[in-house]
Formats: structure tokens, C-alpha cells, sequence
């Protein structure tokens, strides 16, 4: 505490854990537990009986001291009752905390658990959205469960109490009050049932709505490009404005029930005493000041309640939810070594195996892998080969067991590597991601990055191999993940690897390099390679060859039994592509891999920014900007309406007192039913003003709800695509999740408390004033121990709520990270490591929370001592006053009461008012760091001039001198680099791997603002015009194809720009019209990030995209990579037939690609080293290209 109130605090300053608060022992007994009970109830295993198997005995004991606690509420004498119960209350808030922090860190760790071992087929009922916020949100709401449990029966048995002492005092006339209270019990019942409902709607559209901002800050860059990311903002706006309609409902809802239970102690207080006097009894101070104590004692139960019963009614819906994920089957561990069946000699054993990916048991039907029977030897180099679709990656997944193989058998004899088609990379060094979890063997490892041609981008990067690579590997080029993503698989030594595609990122010089040394290199050459590919020169190296066509093996075999009428790709596979497999294998002289290559982006340490947090206070520019989301005449109204409900409700109070002194001398004016009006007349004007009150407070906080998401998505929209790249998109995801769910849900609920809180704080004092002038000298040394206090704590209390949301986001942003990354981790039986690495990143949240917890005990013990000092000084004062000794008088009996009353609950409100106030802070760092969001830089998306509806109308494009830098401190991406493309002119663009290809079209697009220099295109400056017009006047085709969830008719075209007849057109040009109508055509439903699609049909369906466009400029980036030689020569068929007199720009690795093309520009280092006809340039052996040429051969 004295750290924090000094200086800032950092995570070393934080309080260990106890032993028996460890996540992963924690874990270890959740999921003990939950073993148990799939074997004991294999149909409908229970969470929460497994969490009350772990935890259900101490919950009980625990419940044993709240019984006792609540009890000693009613006891007196007052100051030792106070004294006894401050520390029994600490002592069960304490314990309660830890035992919530344990069922934190097991709920949590069991779903990233569960998410490791289980694969695709099984967790494909579930999209990531919906997983992400099984962590996010319902481990969160399972928590609470442990509040609200006990409370069930310790709020009963505390009204219970009070109902039976209430009846001594004022025999059966509670019975009225308590009559009223019945009466909302149903009330309050049905409009629970109806919130539950709201809710389970709500966390339905939540999941949505966090998959649609993942799918977009995963493809930002790609959105950008095409120009769709407004419209892709428009529809992620309308998924959160149904979200809203559904919160809006359930906060209503809690108007109602908030207004209900706020007017129901006026109302008892009214009947009861109303009913006392008509059944002629007299009012005396010592009766009504012990009711009205009771009716204190009861507001806060009957309160509670209705939180309560929705907390539990949360809380099992969460539950159900969990349980459903946790019931999926896992991956089986013995599935990939059974040597007993598998001959010695064998490494696949494959027996008329089917496979499918769904995970639905009744939907054999839908076979991906039909009847395949295949035996590889051990030490073989198998190549898979076959047309886009045909059941490539599929075959590799199933070996996997990342299908479900739902007859026949597949066996894999030894360890296995893994390397997806989609390079998966961690964030963390470079070296973190080739050792993944493996001990450091120096040898070893260097000679893997030679193999895999690493080691020279490594020695050019900023920090070398300890340089941090960002989300997803963003600051590496295509080529540099891919062949990341291979050094780990060879590094790790395993006994057969199963490799996707490998070479297609790479130039045909690094592919012949690490085919080469890698593949065919002593590091590999005696273990299993099965490897899908398109590339001829590893295929004709391979010693068996399996011909894959519609999810079946239509032939296997060597090279030379191959028959022509098979596979047509050999027969239009170019020369300059295939090597003569002796030439290769022969070759031992090394490639000249020029040592000052540069990568586009390689100072990785400036990459990834680290999270800011903020020092010091909240600022009250923060309040103020809620304030304004909500409206400034709506947080007035609020205010008001607060301040009006105290003032009647003290009135009413005092008009009771009044009451008392004249019935009770004797010397009443009024009759008995005036004073009754009175009452109720005060009764009705309180209830009114907590209806506005309610009310005006859900308005406003679903207004600054809306208004906050709009606002940020805007911003976040227009940021350039460096700030992506700069921040990792967990982090991102961390404001839409947690952040907005604090906005929605917990800040106005714990803004109106804290409103409720200080009015009542307010009212108090004013009375006790009036009553006790003495009480204001009490007042000053009282506020002084009192600042100090919430002082001391605040600003360490503050510092450990920004700490926890820093932890918090490494939780969210390595969920991310596996759940894209599963099926690797599986593959090298990495799942212990990375759970290790996600119990590292718990236990540091817990100690944030814990530390956090501890330091509000310390405050609320010392608050609950100062409130029975001001019971204790109140009474003796009383006591005084009652003897005559003193000059100034304590006013009457009826006014002493009313004081004591006040005072008893004081410590309390005292206590909730700070702990609320503390509350709101921290609930407030989640608009200072959703506000921090909002002042990130934006790109200039107006220009100075307008277009007219056909520009570009020639195609013409002039570079002239352009620089472009990625970071300011970064060597230039391109250096003063100029060219003229005539419109029409199909132009190639090649290079090596990080030469600055990419960066051409990032300059094109103004994805990366130039430094100097100008492009024009049909003779207009492109910085003058907007940023989106630019954009969606012409077309792309991106490295990573994109598809989001959604039809496939809004994939291709989702502003209804074309007619179906020429989208199906297109796509027929495009070769996958067959897939498209098979898949139930233009309204099929596309699965998450495009997976029902190979990754090969997803590149031709962005062609059809961009085809469809019908711009005079088309930008190809490295389209054909993943595509067989026999469907890339089609396709450029096509696209020299669809795009004549369209400037087509292609970034290509294969020589083949580019030397039908009208010319070609050659990049180096980012400076342009050669441009002419590839024809002519092939002829002059000095030049460039035929180097490239003659490396490719």
C-alpha cells in the first residue's frame, strides 16, 4: 500500500500467491473432477457438480461463518456488535475472494485446456467468437455464482429475522408491509424470467459480434484494399445495434425492478405504521427507531435479491454453455503410434479411411475424404498432388486426426511435424517460435536456419533471432513465415513431416534452396516427408507420388509409371519450372544468398508496441466524456431526480419523528389520518422520482453504450494499417470484449449505486446535523482520518486495476493465438508447453486481483472501526444530552432515535460509498482505455479532388521517384524507385523474398504513406484523391485470400453491384463454379475465415472477386502460389482473355508466371534494378533475370 501511494506500481511489487491459490494446481482438480464426471454420467456431465466436487466443502464451512455473522447483526450492545462483525465480515469477504480467484483461474484454464486438445472436426459446432467469450465473459459470470449461492439463504434468513422482531415491536401491522412485499415477489419473478431470456440473446449476438471484429482485425489490411472496410464497420454496427435492442430490454427491466425494490421500505414503513396507528396504538420513539432500524436492515436484503436471483440465473446459463464445449471429445493421444499394427517398415498406414469435417454424428454424408487406402514407407519423400479442391490438405489433416474419420482406419507410425498451408506464428522472438518448447541445441539449430535459408534474413533483423515478431507474424514477408514455420518442424527432429505447400510463398531460388538443403538435406533425407504440393521440381524429386481428385486417391505411384492422361499438370508444366531431378540432386554448391538482402520490415523491436497504461488518478476529462456519450441532459436529470429521492425520503423520516414527539406529549393538532397523508404523500413523490431515476439512468447508459462502440469502430477503421500491425489484435479485441462488457453492464450499474451512495451519504449528514449540532465538530477530524484513508488506498488500488487489465490482455491475446494455432500445437504434442505458457500469464492476473483484493479488505476493516466510533459518540452525546447536564439541548426523543438510526447504517453507506466510488474508478480505466483508442492516428480519407464514375479510364501508371519508409527509423521499403505501366500492359514484378514487391502495391493502395515522390495514375496525383474511391477504383487479389462468414454471394460482391448471371460468368472463368454449386451455390453459407474452402478454391473465389470488379487496373499478388501448374495456366488464360486492355501488375515467385507477360520490373533491396520484355532479357545471359532463370533450373 505504501508503494503505491508513493510511486507507481509495477508487477514485481505484487503479492504472491498463496500455495494453495496456484492455477495449475487449480486446474488439475477442476478437471480431476470433471473426468469423473463424464465417466459417471457419460450423457450430460455437470459443471457445476464438478466445481462443488473441488470446492463444495470449504464453500460450506464458508457459509457456516456468514450464518453466524448475519445473526450477530441483530445482537447487541451496538458498539461491541460493530466491533465483532468488522472483523468476522473481513475475515468471510477475504476467504470468499480467494476461493472466487481459484474457481477463476481452474474455469479458465480448463477451457484453454480443453481448446488444445480438442480438434477441428469436434470444436467446429462452436465458432471462436462464441469460445473467446466462454473466457472473456461466462468464466466471469460462473464466479460470481459463489456470492450469489450463499446469499440465497443468507438473505431469507436475514429478512426472516428482522419480519420476527419487527413483529414484537409492532405485533401483526408488519403483516401489511410485509403483504406489499409478498405482492412484488411474482412481479419480480417474471421480470427475472424475461431478463434471462434478453440475456441468453444478448451473449448470442455478443459472440457474434466479437467474431465479426476478430474477422476484421485479422483481414484490416486486405478490407483496406478492397475498399470494404466501411461497409464491413456498417455491418458489425448492425450486429451490435441488435445486441443493443436486447440490453436495452434487459436494463429496463432492471428500471423496473430497481424502482420496485428502491420504493419498498417507503411503502412497508407507510403500511406498517399506518395500519399500527388505525388499530389505535400509540407511536413512541422507541418503537418506531427499532422499526425503522429493522426496515433498514431489511432495504438491503429485499435490494440484493433480485441481483441476486439474476447473478444465479446468469450463472447457469454460463454454465450450460461451458459444460456443452467441455463435453467435446478430445484429440485421442494413442491415435498417431500404434507400431503393433503398422509393419516395421511402414510410417502411414491408411486402410479405406473416411473423413469429414463436421463434428455432427448424423452427418456421415458429407465425406471430404472418400475411401482412401494408402502405405507409406519409412524414410520416404511422398509429393501429394492434384487440382485446387481435390482433398490435399484434407488428407494431411485426417493423418492429423484433426478430422473425424468415421470408417476405416489410420495409422501413423512416430513423431510428427507440421506445416499448415497458412504459416501459424506465434508473437514472441523468433527463436520462441523455431524452439517451440524445445531446449536449445545450438548445432541443431543452426544448421536448420541454413537449411531453411533463415539465417540470413535473421542476421539483418534488429536483435537477430531475440527480434519480436508481431501478431500473426506480421512484420515478416510471405516468404520468411513460411519458411519460419519449416524451420520449427525441422528443428523439432521428428520421425515424419507432413508439410502444406511450402515452396508456394517463396521465390523458385529460396524454394530450390531449401528443397535442396531442407527437404533433401542430410536433416531430412532418412525420415517420412508427405508433402502437398504444386511445385515440379519437388514433385519429380519425390519417390512416390499420390494423385488426390475429389477427396479420393485417384492414382499413386513413382514419377516415371506416371501416365499422361493423370495428371495434365506435367504435360503444361514449363520448362523454366522443372528442373531434371539428377541436376538437383547433384548440385552442392550453394545458392548465392547475398548477405545485405533486406527484409521489408526488419527491425521487428520497434514492432510491437508495448500497452500503455496510465499513471495516476482517473482524470475528470474521462468522467466527462461519459457524461457527454450519455448526454448532458440526461446525466442532469439523473442527478436531480437522485438528490429530489433522498430529500423526500429524509422528509418522510423527519415528518415520522414529528409525529412521535407530538403524539408521544400528548399535544397533537392533527388527527391521525393527516399525519398518514402526509406520509403517503411523501411515499408517492419518492416513488415517482426512483421511477425517473431508473429510468433515466438506463436511457443514458445504453446511449453512451452505442455511442461508444460506433465511436470506436469509426476510429479504429480509419487507422492506418501500421497501427495494426503495431498492435497485436488481442489487444484490440481486449477493448471490444471486456472493456465494452464493463460500459454495457457493470459502469452504470456501479455509477448509480455510487449515486445512491452519495446522496444518502448527503441526507445522513444533513440530519445528524440538525439533530446534533456537536456531530459537525465531529465531522472535521472524522473527514480528515476518512480522506487519508480512501487517499491511501485509491492510489494503489487505481494503479492494481490498470495492472490487471495489462495482464489481462496476454490472457486474451494467447487464446487468440491457439485457438488459430490448435491443430499445430497438436501435431508436435506441444499442448503441456503451451499450457505452461498460459499458467504463467494466469498466475500474474491473479496476482494483480489478489493484491487487488487485499488492499480493499485493508480499507474496509479500517472504515467499519471509524463507523462504530461515530454509533459510540452519537449515543454517549445522546445519553448526555438525555441527562440535562449540558447547556445545549439533544433534542427530543423522537429526533434521537431518528439520529441513531442514521448513524447505525453510516459505517456501511461510509464503506459502499468509497468501495463504490474505488469500483467506479477502476470501471472507469475501461473508457480511458477505450478512449485511448480513439486518438489513434487517422489516415487522410478526403481529397482534394473528385472522381468521375469510369476513372481510371487508360489503365496508366507512373511511379516517379518514390521512397516509402514502414517506420520512420526502418531502412526504405522502396528507394526512389520510378517507372511508367501504359495502360493495357500485363506487368510482372519480381524479386526475392523481402525485396519490396508487396510494398509496390502497398504504395498503390496508400496502405503505407510514400515519404517523397508521386503516383499517378491516368495522370492524377492518387494523393489527392479520397482514400476509399482510390481504393475500390481498382482491384486486387491479396496474398492471403479472404473470405468472412457470411453467403457467398456477399463474399464476392457485398455491395450489390452485380447481377448473379455474372457472377456465375465469372466464376466459371475462374474454374469453381462446379465447387460453388455442389456447396449450394451464390446463398451458401461460408464457414469462419473461408475454412469450407481449400485455401487454393478461396484464391480463385478473391480472382472472381476482383474480376468481377471490372476495373481498368487489376493488382495480382502472388495469386497462383497455391494453385496446381495445370489450374494457374488456365487461369492466366483467363485473365489474358477477361483483361485485355486492363494494366494487370502481378507479383509472382514462378518464373513461369511472368514470361508470357508484355514486361517485367525486377526489385532488389527495394530499388528497381532492371524492367524490359522477359523475352529479350532472356536472351542477354548478363542480365538479372536470366540469373534467376538459370537458379530456377
Amino acid at each position: 500500500m505504501k508503494h503505491g501511494s508513493v510511486k507507481q506500481l509495477e508487477f514485481e511489487n505484487l503479492l504472491p500467491l498463496p500455495p494453495d491459490m496456484d492455477p495449475f494446481t487449480c486446474c488439475e482438480n477442476l478437471l480431476r473432477c470433471w473426468q469423473l464426471q463424464e465417466c459417471n454420467n457419460y450423457s450430460t456431465p455437470s459443471l457445476i457438480w464438478s466445481i462443488s466436487g473441488v470446492y463444495g466443502w470449504p464453500y460450506f464451512r464458508l457459509g457456516l461463518l456468514k450464518v453466524f455473522n448475519d445473526c450477530i447483526g441483530f445482537a447487541g450492545p451496538l458498539f461491541l456488535n460493530r466491533l465483532i462483525k468488522s472483523f468476522l465480515d473481513t475475515q468471510y469477504t477475504f476467504r470468499l475472494s480467494k476461493f472466487k480467484l481459484k474457481l477463476r483461474s481452474s474455469i479458465m484454464s480448463v477451457i484453454y485446456r480443453k481448446c488444445l486438445w480438442v480438434n477441428t472436426a469436434n470444436r467446429s459446432g462452436f465458432s471462436e467468437g462464441e469460445i473467446q467469450t466462454f473466457m472473456s465473459v461466462d468464466a466471469d459470470r460462473i464466479v460470481n455464482l459463489c456470492n450469489s449461492l450463499h446469499d440465497m439463504w443468507s438473505l431469507p434468513l436475514q429478512i426472516g429475522i428482522a419480519l420476527y422482531l419487527l413483529y414484537t415491536q409492532v405485533k401483526f401491522a408488519f403483516l401489511s408491509g410485509l403483504a406489499i412485499t409478498i405482492l412484488l415477489i411474482p412481479v419480480n419473478k417474471w421480470i427475472s424470467v424475461l431478463i434471462a431470456s434478453a440475456t441468453e440473446k444478448m451473449m448470442k449476438l455478443k459472440d457474434e459480434r466479437i467474431r465479426k471484429t476478430g474477422e476484421l482485425l485479422t483481414n484490416i489490411r486486405t478490407l483496406k484494399m478492397y475498399g470494404w472496410d466501411n461497409w464491413f464497420a456498417d455491418w458489425l454496427k448492425e450486429t451490435r445495434a441488435t445486441e443493443v435492442t436486447h440490453l436495452a430490454t434487459r436494463k429496463y427491466l432492471d428500471a423496473w425492478c430497481v424502482f420496485f425494490w428502491a420504493t419498498t421500505p417507503t411503502l412497508f414503513s407507510l403500511c406498517t405504521f399506518g395500519l399500527f396507528a388505525l388499530m389505535g396504538h400509540q407511536l413512541d420513539a422507541a418503537t418506531v427507531f427499532t422499526c425503522l432500524a429493522l426496515f433498514n436492515s431489511l432495504i438491503s436484503p429485499l435490494n440484493s435479491f433480485p441481483w441476486v436471483i439474476n447473478g444465479l440465473i446468469d450463472a447457469f446459463i454460463s454454465t450450460r454453455r461451458v459444460s456443452k464445449f467441455l463435453c467435446c471429445l478430445e484429440h485421442s493421444r494413442d491415435f498417431s503410434i500404434d507400431s503393433g499394427l503398422t509393419s516395421e517398415d511402414l510410417a502411414v498406414f491408411v486402410e479405406d479411411a473416411s473423413s469429414t469435417w463436421s463434428s455432427n454424428l448424423e452427418e456421415d454424408y458429407n465425406l471430404t475424404i472418400k475411401h482412401v487406402s494408402l502405405r507409406v514407407p519409412k524414410g520416404s519423400f511422398v509429393a501429394v498432388i492434384g487440382e485446387v479442391g481435390s482433398g490435399k490438405t484434407s488428407l494431411l489433416n485426417s493423418l492429423l486426426g484433426e478430422m473425424r474419420c468415421v470408417h476405416g482406419s489410420i495409422l501413423l507410425n512416430g513423431s510428427v511435424a507440421y506445416v499448415p498451408q497458412v504459416p501459424w506464428i506465434l508473437s514472441g522472438t523468433i527463436r520462441e517460435n523455431i524452439l517451440f518448447g524445445k531446449p536449445f541445441d545450438s548445432k541443431s539449430y543452426f544448421e536448420t536456419l541454413s537449411a531453411c535459408a533463415l539465417d540470413v534474413d535473421i542476421s539483418l533483423m534488429a536483435g537477430g533471432d531475440m527480434a519480436c515478431i508481431g501478431d500473426k507474424g506480421v512484420n515478416l514477408s510471405g516468404g520468411q513465415r513460411a519458411r519460419l514455420a519449416l524451420a520449427r518442424a525441422v528443428y523439432h527432429g521428428s520421425d515424419m513431416y507432413l508439410l502444406d505447400d511450402v515452396l508456394s510463398a517463396v521465390d523458385s531460388q529460396v524454394g530450390c534452396w531449401i528443397l535442396q538443403r531442407a527437404l533433401l538435406g542430410p536433416l531430412l533425407n532418412k525420415k517420412t516427408r508427405v508433402m502437398c504440393t504444386h511445385n515440379i521440381q519437388a514433385i519429380s524429386c519425390a519417390d512416390m507420388i499420390v494423385v488426390m481428385d475429389k477427396g479420393k486417391v485417384k492414382w499413386s505411384g513413382t514419377v516415371t509409371d506416371m501416365p499422361k492422361s493423370i495428371s495434365p499438370t506435367f504435360s503444361l508444366s514449363n520448362d523454366f519450372d522443372m528442373p531434371s531431378p539428377n541436376h538437383l540432386t547433384k548440385r552442392k554448391e550453394p545458392l548465392s544468398i547475398k548477405k545485405d538482402d533486406l527484409d521489408e520490415i526488419s527491425e521487428a523491436a520497434d514492432i510491437v508496441k508495448l500497452e500503455e497504461r496510465k499513471e495516476g488518478r482517473v482524470e475528470v476529462t474521462v468522467y466527462r466524456n461519459y457524461a457527454a456519450f450519455s448526454g448532458w441532459f440526461i446525466a442532469i436529470v439523473i442527478l436531480v431526480s437522485a438528490v429530489l429521492m433522498q430529500a423526500s425520503r429524509n422528509g418522510n423520516d423527519l415528518w415520522l419523528s414529528y409525529w412521535v414527539d407530538k403524539t408521544g406529549r400528548g399535544v397533537s393538532h392533527y388527527s391521525t389520518s393527516f399525519y398518514l397523508m402526509v406520509l403517503c404523500i411523501f411515499c408517492i413523490i419518492n416513488s415517482i422520482l426512483t421511477l425517473v431515476r431508473a429510468f433515466s439512468f438506463a436511457f443514458g447508459g445504453l446511449k453512451a453504450a452505442v455511442h461508444v462502440h460506433s465511436a470506436l469502430i469509426s476510429k479504429l477503421i480509419n487507422a492506418p494499417t501500421q497501427f495494426f500491425d503495431q498492435t497485436p489484435s488481442g489487444r484490440i479485441l481486449n477493448r471490444f470484449s471486456s472493456d465494452l462488457y464493463t460500459i454495457d453492464d457493470s459502469l452504470p450499474f456501479i455509477l448509480n449505486i455510487l449515486l445512491a451512495n452519495f446522496v444518502g451519504l448527503l441526507g445522513i449528514i444533513a440530519v445528524l446535523s440538525y439533530v446534533q449540532v456537536l456531530f459537525l465538530l465531529l465531522l472535521l477530524p472524522f473527514w480528515y482520518i476518512y480522506s487519508k484513508l480512501q487517499f491511501f488506498y485509491r492510489s494503489t488500488s487505481r494503479e492494481l486495476r490498470r495492472l490487471d487489465s495489462v495482464s489481462r490482455s496476454p490472457i486474451y491475446a494467447s487464446f487468440t493465438e491457439t485457438l488459430d494455432g490448435s491443430s499445430t500445437i497438436r501435431a508436435f504434442k506441444s499442448e503441456e508447453h503451451f499450457v505452461a505458457r498460459f499458467i504463467e500469464h494466469l498466475t500474474l492476473y491473479q496476482r494483480t486481483s489478489y493484491s487487488e483484493i487485499i488492499a480493499s479488505l485493508w480499507l474496509s476493516l479500517r472504515l467499519q472501526l471509524l463507523g462504530a466510533m461515530i454509533v459510540l459518540f452519537v449515543a454517549v452525546m445522546a445519553v448526555l444530552g438525555s441527562r440535562g447536564n449540558f447547556p445545549i439541548s439533544f433534542g427530543t426523543p423522537g429526533l434521537v432515535g431518528l439520529a441513531l438510526s442514521y448513524a447505525a447504517p453510516l459505517v456501511s453507506l461510509l464503506g459502499s460509498f468509497l468501495t463504490s466510488f474505488t469500483e467506479t474508478e477502476k470501471e472507469m480505466v475501461s473508457i480511458e482505455r477505450v478512449l485511448q483508442y480513439m486518438d489513434v492516428p487517422q489516415e487522410e480519407v478526403s481529397g482534394r479532388q473528385s472522381l468521375s464514375g469510369k476513372w481510371p479510364v487508360q489503365g496508366l501508371v507512373e511511379f516517379h521517384n518514390v521512397t516509402m519508409r514502414y517506420i520512420s527509423t526502418l531502412p526504405p521499403a522502396l528507394n526512389h524507385i520510378s517507372f511508367t505501366i501504359q495502360g493495357g500492359m500485363h506487368v510482372g514484378v519480381i524479386g526475392r523474398t523481402g525485396a519490396g514487391k508487396s510494398s509496390i502495391l502497398n504504395a498503390l493502395f496508400r496502405l503505407t504513406p510514400v515519404c517523397n515522390g508521386e503516383i499517378l495514375v491516368d495522370g492524377i496525383n492518387i494523393n489527392h484523391l479520397p482514400i476509399r474511391k482510390l481504393r475500390s477504383h481498382l482491384a486486387v487479389v491479396p496474398q492471403s485470400p479472404f473470405l468472412f462468414q457470411g453467403s457467398l454471394r456477399d463474399n464476392l460482391d457485398p455491395l450489390g453491384l452485380s447481377e448473379d448471371w455474372r457472377i456465375w460468368e465469372i466464376l466459371e472463368k475462374c474454374k469453381v463454379k462446379a465447387e460453388v454449386e455442389s456447396a449450394g451455390g451464390l446463398d451458401s453459407n461460408v464457414k469462419e475465415s473461408g475454412c469450407s474452402y481449400s485455401v487454393g478454391q478461396r484464391q480463385l473465389l478473391c480472382l472472381a472477386r476482383a474480376l468481377l470488379k471490372s476495373s481498368k487496373i487489376l493488382c495480382l499478388d502472388e495469386c497462383t502460389a497455391n494453385i496446381d501448374v495445370h489450374t494457374a495456366s488456365l487461369l492466366h488464360n483467363t485473365i489474358s482473355t477477361e483483361c485485355k486492355g486492363v494494366t494487370v501488375i502481378t507479383i509472382a515467385h514462378r518464373i513461369s508466371t511472368v514470361l508470357d507477360l508484355d514486361s517485367i520490373l525486377i526489385l532488389d533491396r527495394g530499388i528497381l534494378v532492371e524492367q524490359g520484355k522477359p523475352q529479350h532479357l532472356l536472351q542477354d545471359d548478363s542480365s538479372t533475370f536470366s540469373s534467376f532463370v538459370r537458379a530456377s533450373k
